[in-house]
């Protein structure tokens, strides 16, 4: 039995259903567990380690709900800087289709690096391509030296150029075998188990790299195991007149007709959800992963995130690929979360005096990236502080400029002011980030490796 006293925190953020502030609040930890949480005064005076967090304040682990780690890889790249999203993806196809399996490793070693960095605790990556031997096997491992949780989705895409598809087939999978290995990773690693630190997700990577044969029988094996299901769905106006060119219906009306509605399944982005569409997310629990930062790179448009928070659906965010958001940093996704949610009300007439138009606050963006990250991926034992859950938070020095002048309401401060690296981050009880400094990982030697494989995919 290990226990951990986290004290003295200027304020303790729960985000429980009571959303408790709590001033001078702290942890008791025992097994990566919270068993105690009040005032610094009502918990025990000493534990196996002792964390005093004077000056800092103290929030839930938040919640990565999309991202492709190997798009490290690629970051600022010349040729897609300014590419929508399929000439994006067609550029870069090619370069991905020479990644090696020591590539994904350092790759999402340096995703997850960044985000335990900016306070993220849990991530759900989407990996979809497997050049040259790769497996998810290795993303996993990767992982699991740096001590995040992680919801791995087994990606796939089976529908090539030559069937009509948008990847070069020399990308794409037979489904045959897309099927037999999802099961083999399912019967290896996923965790269902309260705390678990590796579950599996079945993600075909999009209507137009899978057939429809592929969804269905993805949908069928999500749920004979109780797994999640994920893909992307209407980022663009391109992808909606796609889908109604090539099935004749609009994005999520195809996907309802592939069983792809339900509590298990999550969409990224979303951007193009009509009212209609919004109110059937709601009705059949299909959850969101906003991705505001990718979505203005590629000038994809701004989700009704507004509208869905209204509607009762469930959303979290994602700062989505590292080739598309160019960095993974969740505090400044939770900021982009908050800014772009006004540009889209004040385009839609609104003024912050408005009544008659909710206006995202900090406290609401912050709660998409706990509760409404955890809600999303179906995990009720993460996105709070509060007795039985996981041991997972960050905390930031209060003292520091980016936040001068800010201290009459902290957590605000966190939003509006420039996003900053959390000086703490613990996941389970154990130390990912100590006094601002990764310590899993050495970030050194991880950057120089990274460098060398980013520079041999450019050259080719």
């Amino acid at each position: 039995m290990t226990t951990l006293l986290v004290k003295n925190s200027k304020l303790l953020v729960t985000m429980d259903d009571h959303r408790r502030e709590i001033p001078d609040g702290g942890l008791f930890i025992q097994d990566g567990m919270i068993v105690q949480i009040g005032q610094t005064s009502e918990l025990p005076d000493s534990a196996d380690d002792v964390l005093d967090l004077k000056d800092h304040i103290v929030l839930p682990g938040l919640i990565n709900t999309h991202h492709h780690f190997y798009q490290t890889l690629t970051r600022a790249i010349p040729v897609a800087q300014n590419a929508n999203l399929f000439q994006w993806l067609t550029t870069l196809y090619p370069i991905w289709a020479r990644m090696t399996t020591e590539d994904i490793h350092i790759s999402t070693q340096t995703a997850l690096a960044e985000l335990a960095l900016s306070g993220c605790t849990t991530a759900s990556d989407h990996l979809y391509i497997f050049p040259n031997g790769s497996r998810l096997d290795d993303e996993i491992h990767a992982a699991r030296e740096v001590g995040l949780r992680l919801q791995a989705s087994r990606g796939s895409m089976s529908l090539g150029e030559s069937k009509g598809g948008l990847p070069p087939d020399s990308v794409v999978e037979d489904e045959v075998f897309i099927l037999k290995d999802s099961q083999r990773l399912i019967e290896t690693y996923h965790d269902p188990r309260p705390g678990s630190f590796i579950q599996i997700v079945l993600a075909p990577c999009s209507p137009f790299t899978v057939t429809a044969d592929l969804m269905v029988q993805s949908a069928a094996m999500a749920r004979q195991y109780g797994l999640g299901l994920h893909t992307h769905l209407a980022e663009t106006q391109d992808e909606e007149i796609f889908c109604q060119e090539k099935f004749g219906s609009r994005p999520f009306t195809y996907m309802e007709k592939l069983g792809w509605a339900g509590k298990e399944v999550w969409f990224a982005h979303s951007v193009y959800a009509n009212p209609e569409e919004i109110l059937a997310y709601a009705a059949t629990g299909c959850g969101v992963a906003h991705c505001p930062t990718s979505n203005m790179r590629l000038a994809s448009g701004i989700a009704p995130i507004m509208d869905m928070l209204t509607a009762g659906v469930k959303v979290g965010l994602g700062v989505d690929g590292s080739a598309s958001n160019d960095g993974s940093h969740m505090l400044e996704e939770v900021r982009q979360a908050m800014l772009v949610a006004r540009v889209r009300a004040g385009l839609r007439g609104a003024s912050l005096s408005s009544r008659h138009e909710n206006i995202m606050t900090a406290r609401q963006a912050f709660e998409m990236a706990t509760r409404g990250g955890a809600a999303v991926l179906g995990r009720a034992d993460i996105g709070s502080l509060e007795l039985g859950k996981c041991a997972d938070f960050f905390a930031i020095n209060l003292n520091r400029l980016e936040y001068a002048g800010a201290m009459h309401d902290p957590l605000a401060a966190l939003v509006f002011c420039t996003p900053v690296k959390a000086d703490y981050t613990v996941v389970g009880g154990n130390f990912v980030v100590k006094e601002g400094q990764l310590v899993t990982v050495d970030v050194s030697s991880l950057i120089a490796q990274h460098n060398k494989a980013a520079k041999r995919l450019l050259e080719g």
